[in-house]
């Protein structure tokens, strides 16, 4: 095993981004550990913000509503909301497009919608990094109907990256479970695969921890709080190794529900990320890796550093924290060469 390749390349990347804390572990499909090593007083167990990665828990969630017949992929938003809520939410060249959303433009983001949390001069992540600040679902939809949408619904080959999507489908998670969506986590996922590490926080009772944004430590309750079923879980590395291997060898509801092969290219910025039923996909013999590697990488990086990826050209799960949000694209680069090294 090319343990020490492993290991060079995560203290290069210590070394190089000036992060300040760190852990990676390696395991096969079958649970036997590759590799493990952390940094900073930080260890598998530690707990961490899996940011965007909770938009797997989420489409987890969606995919066994689908199975147990409360809602399909084809559901139009119309379903769960009134007409006079929807409307002006998806506003594209003049015309009004807001009816037309299905779950399954959420879920894949094709919607279309505009992605408030990147966007604009005063964009939610700009004043995250100033203050901690708590946004509402509603005031979510209503700094969305603000801007205009980048295309229309399930538009050809187009897909836009925006954290409106999934957390709309959190709202619809409620409204049709009629729990809150950290019971239903707690129900469908947590405490069925044992994740006993894992929670959403709802109160600044439960421990969130703090996250680097350079060399300046970010304390971001509020925000943690609101993010909820787009990225507002927290977890340990050893509970998003379980979450992961559980969501593709499909534990937690039938894995044919995953179309494989079914991907759509995310805006540039978002480069080599493509996006397919509630997870990322990076193609590894492409022109990011020199058209040296090999099979694709799925799973989900999150904005605070954190990944979970599947490699299964080599039956290798990926996971781990960087706990920086100056470069959110370090985790996408690490995974790419974790796979790299792979024997």
């Amino acid at each position: 095993m090319k343990t020490k390749s492993y290991d060079d390349l995560f203290d290069k990347y210590i070394q190089e981004k000036k992060i300040y804390e760190s852990v990676v572990l390696i395991e096969k499909g079958t649970g036997e550990t590759i590799f493990s090593k952390a940094y900073g007083g930080k260890d598998i167990d530690t707990p961490i913000i899996a940011a965007s990665i909770t938009k797997m828990f989420t489409a987890a969630c969606i995919f066994i509503l689908v199975q147990q017949g409360y809602i399909t992929l084809n559901n139009n938003l119309l379903n769960f909301y009134e007409p006079d809520y929807l409307n002006g939410l998806h506003f594209y060249k003049g015309k009004d497009y807001s009816y037309d959303l299905k779950i399954s433009d959420l879920l894949y983001q094709t919607s279309g919608l505009a992605d408030i949390y990147e966007e604009g001069k005063n964009s939610i992540k700009k004043q995250v990094i100033i203050s901690d600040t708590f946004i509402t679902f509603d005031k979510n939809i209503a700094l969305t109907k603000e801007k205009e949408a980048h295309f229309l619904p399930d538009y050809k080959n187009n897909a836009y990256y925006a954290d409106i999507n999934y957390n709309i489908l959190g709202d619809i998670i409620e409204k049709v479970t009629k729990c809150s969506l950290k019971k239903v986590f707690e129900k469908y996922i947590f405490s069925k695969i044992n994740m006993t590490k894992t929670y959403l926080p709802v109160s600044e009772k439960e421990y969130i921890p703090m996250v680097y944004y350079g060399d300046k430590q970010l304390y971001r309750p509020q925000f943690i709080m609101c993010s909820k079923a787009s990225g507002g879980c927290i977890t340990t590395t050893r509970d998003l190794m379980i979450f992961i291997q559980a969501f593709f060898h499909g534990e937690l509801f039938d894995k044919k529900i995953l179309d494989l092969k079914w991907y759509r290219k995310l805006q540039l910025s978002m480069f080599p990320i493509y996006y397919g039923s509630g997870y990322m996909r990076i193609k590894m013999g492409g022109f990011s890796t020199s058209f040296l590697g090999q099979g694709d990488l799925i799973g989900h990086s999150g904005s605070t550093g954190s990944f979970a990826f599947y490699y299964p050209n080599k039956e290798l799960f990926f996971v781990g924290d960087f706990n920086q949000m100056k470069y959110p694209a370090l985790p996408i680069k690490f995974v790419m060469q974790l796979a790299m090294f792979a024997p």
